[in-house]
């Protein structure tokens, strides 16, 4: 028989056949390891990516929230907490208006103001406080709404003091003394030369 003739080359062929599928089934189980490893490192690779995406929005949100609150405070600082010169006309005519808007026509105001000091003695920008005071009569409605007007108003305006009282006659009219406030920052001041040193 052939077989016999030929053992050798049929041992050396079983020998490479059994070796083949020794080194098939070794490297197919590896090569699933590996293969699981990689899904394994790309499922967490792309987790991580989703939070870093997850942080960078949150960032950028965290961005856009500041600059929106810096531009307001710019805002709030160069129009509505501006300087006397730049917003004072602004706030009579604004007070004025809404004045006659209630139906209420003051015969007149007064103005004080005050500095910050400490802030003038060090040469730094500092705040001043300029109240206006006056007098009304009309009736209830009327001074509501005013009161009503000046909360609402855009003006950057502090209602500081009230005084109410009845008009003393037959008709319902009452006196209403009001004390406004508001704040003026100070326009800056070039630094004296021993400030410079």
């Amino acid at each position: 028989m052939i077989w016999r003739e030929k053992r050798v080359m049929l041992t050396v062929l079983g020998v490479l056949l059994a070796a083949n599928a020794l080194f098939f089934f070794t490297y197919r189980v590896q090569y699933e390891a590996r293969l699981s490893a990689l899904d394994a490192r790309m499922k967490e690779a792309n987790a991580r990516l989703q939070r870093a995406r997850a942080k960078r929005t949150a960032a950028e949100q965290q961005l856009r929230s500041y600059d929106t609150v810096r531009r307001d405070l710019q805002t709030l600082y160069d129009q509505r907490w501006a300087t006397q010169a730049e917003r004072f006309t602004k706030l009579i005519n604004e007070v004025k208006r809404l004045a006659a808007q209630s139906q209420l026509e003051p015969p007149g105001y007064s103005f004080s103001k005050t500095t910050d000091r400490e802030a003038a003695r060090s040469g730094e920008q500092g705040i001043s406080v300029v109240g206006i005071n006056f007098t009304v009569h009309g009736n209830y409605q009327q001074i509501r709404r005013l009161i009503n007007l000046l909360e609402l108003s855009n003006q950057f305006v502090i209602i500081d003091g009230i005084t109410l009282g009845g008009g003393g006659g037959s008709d319902s009219n009452l006196t209403l003394s009001l004390h406004l406030k508001t704040l003026f920052r100070e326009a800056a001041r070039p630094p004296t030369p021993s400030q410079e040193m």
